[in-house]
């Protein structure tokens, strides 16, 4: 779904435009916000004395040819200047306090709940609509938190203290000024509704672009071997087009409605020329008050457009405070209750005293599960009892239920039906950080973070020496792979390790998981995408860090799995048949199946590489 069509989708209106939704931001700075009410209408109340000095200046020097009081004028000026600067730049300096304060703790809060949420958010949800929302929405937000707030101080304080100050020195040419306002708002209210729809299109093209941006990049392998690039510029051309004719018809609306409030300001100008003009030729009017009307005039054309502006950009930002709303109110599915939270405490505040050690004792019972977003059970009645210290290897075809099993063991998800007992207490009795905290887990494609091995490493023990770091390392035979390097520990691994490679990211991945000196140890095909040399390194690592660990293997490659205690086979969200190895395979049924299959398909990759070998 793209993030227009998401706008058009939830566009309706929010109580305050949803701004008593950021109130708790606000009031965390309202002495900033106080400062920046306070000097920012003071600046723009001299701002609107300063014809006035105009006046004084045209009836006292100008119109009598005189020079009499001019230092002390001047003085005044100028100290009314200065005073005005200092109380803008106060004004400035809190609303871009405001600004980066607010949207620091916005994005702080969005990324903290985002660690509390469940794993059925990270997959209903893609990345850049999470990335949107943390940078784009709180941007946009704090930005009306804080400068529209001050342009709204300025310009309504601007029309308030001109409009009493016309009306004091002249009350009917005053009138003739103020009717003007609003055939100005209307018309403002008029294009800004285009220019709202017109630029909600220019930003939905946008968004177009920069998909086709990231699919020519990241496909670009693909689109030469397919042969499509003339596709790929077609698609790009006519996505640009439409971008391009948006743009303009934007800007000609735009300068229409210029040439609008342009053309109400004449109006306004010729107005206070003719009445004022009128009034100063009867002796009734001061040339220097008939300037200070002609300043007034004009300059009051733009705090009307811009408060005509300023309500569009606010209907505009409610779906940003809609969606960041929504985002922070976005409940966990895997949560812990209220009593657990008193005993152990929470992610950011663990109990960690509280914590009883863990064993390693699993029992499965009759747990059945299904995902939130779908209808059809892919576990039913499942049970399976697993002692301390046994190695246990999951097996079976593509959407068997195998990944299903961890991810409930790991509590990613919560069972559908049925319960899942660690050391004989129910999971939910405990913490989910207390489980995660003894769970060293070891992806199919592990991820390092942008940093140093060393930093990698820490993530599992912050505390961690850099002789505990080398004896994780030699613990999974990847020391010698790390001497290598030319910067040792401290060697850069790149944006998600991409300076390693797979093996190597593998091995780390593993000394990582290590140094927490987990109870249970999770693999999730952890040797599938690597060769067959950095495979033998790994099932040595393996069989090494399982030593009196309970351990779950989800295998791809069967003849990795051999020693495991116990092979269960998986089937339709079921077990169909258990035991060791040699078992199995005596029983001839579905593991044998599976085994046999895949050593046939690995033996004519081997003849094949042995025939091209000798090519």
């Amino acid at each position: 779904m793209s993030e227009y069509t998401e706008q058009k989708d939830n566009f309706k209106p929010l109580p305050y435009f949803g701004l008593n939704k950021l109130l708790p931001y606000i009031k965390r700075h309202s002495t900033a916000m106080i400062l920046m009410v306070v000097f920012a209408a003071a600046g723009i109340a001299l701002d609107t004395i300063t014809p006035l000095f105009q006046r004084y200046a045209i009836n006292n020097f100008i119109a009598y040819s005189t020079l009499e009081g001019l230092g002390v004028f001047i003085l005044l000026f100028c100290s009314a200047l200065l005073l005005q600067v200092v109380c803008n730049l106060i004004a400035l300096y809190s609303a871009c306090h405001i600004e980066l304060k607010v949207g620091q703790d916005m994005r702080r809060d969005c990324f903290n709940h985002l660690q509390t949420l469940s794993l059925s958010y990270f997959n209903q949800s893609s990345v850049g609509y999470i990335h949107s929302r943390l940078m784009s929405d709180t941007s946009r937000i704090s930005a009306v938190v804080s400068w529209s707030l001050a342009d709204g101080v300025w310009n309504v304080s601007y029309l308030l203290f001109a409009s009493i100050i016309m009306l004091r020195l002249n009350a009917k040419l005053a009138l003739c000024v103020l009717a003007i306002i609003p055939f100005v708002a209307v018309f403002s209210a008029f294009f800004q509704r285009k220019l709202l729809y017109l630029n909600r299109r220019i930003r939905e093209t946008n968004s177009k672009i920069t998909a086709n941006f990231n699919e020519g990049i990241t496909g670009a392998k693909t689109t030469k071997t397919l042969v499509i690039e003339e596709k790929m510029e077609q698609g790009f051309s006519s996505v640009t087009r439409e971008m391009k004719e948006l743009g303009i018809r934007a800007a000609r609306v735009r300068a229409l409605f210029v040439s609008v409030i342009t053309f109400s300001a004449t109006v306004a100008l010729a107005l206070v020329l003719w009445r004022g003009g009128v009034i100063t030729i009867e002796q009734l009017f001061e040339i220097g008050t008939l300037s200070v009307f002609m300043t007034y005039a004009i300059n009051m054309m733009e705090p009307i457009q811009w408060f005509v502006y300023a309500i569009a950009q606010l209907v505009n930002a409610q779906v940003n405070i809609e969606r960041f709303s929504r985002l922070l109110e976005t409940r966990p599915e895997v949560h812990d209750t209220p009593e657990v939270i008193e005993k152990y405490g929470d992610t950011f505040s663990p109990r960690r005293e509280n914590w009883e050690p863990l064993y390693g004792d699993i029992e499965f019972c009759d747990v059945s599960f299904k995902y939130p977003d779908g209808d059809e059970y892919v576990l039913e009645h499942f049970n399976l009892k697993v002692k301390q210290g046994t190695t246990v290897a999951i097996v079976g075809e593509t959407g068997a239920g195998k990944s299903t099993l961890i991810n409930l063991l790991c509590r990613f998800y919560e069972p559908t039906e049925g319960c899942i007992l660690i050391d004989g207490r129910d999971a939910r009795e405990r913490s989910l950080l207390w489980l995660h905290s003894n769970i060293g887990y070891v992806l199919q494609t592990p991820h390092l973070f942008s940093g140093t091995i060393a930093e990698n490493l820490r993530y599992g023990k912050p505390d961690a020496t850099e002789d505990e770091l080398w004896r994780a390392l030699e613990s999974v035979s990847a020391d010698g792979i790390v001497r290598r390097m030319e910067h040792g520990l401290e060697s850069k691994v790149g944006e998600g390790g991409d300076l390693l490679s797979t093996g190597e990211k593998q091995l780390i991945s593993f000394a990582r998981a290590l140094l927490t000196n987990p109870r249970i140890f999770v693999l999730d095909e952890a040797t599938s995408s690597v060769d067959t040399m950095t495979e033998g390194l790994i099932q040595r690592a393996i069989e090494k860090v399982m030593e009196g660990r309970t351990s779950f293997v989800v295998a791809h490659r069967l003849s990795t799995i051999r020693r495991a205690d116990i092979i269960l086979v998986v089937k339709d969200g079921k077990i169909i048949e258990s035991g060791t190895h040699a078992e199995l395979i005596a029983r001839r049924g579905a593991y044998y199946s599976l085994y046999t299959r895949q050593f046939q398909e690995e033996s004519v990759m081997g003849v094949i590489g042995g025939e091209a070998v000798k090519v």
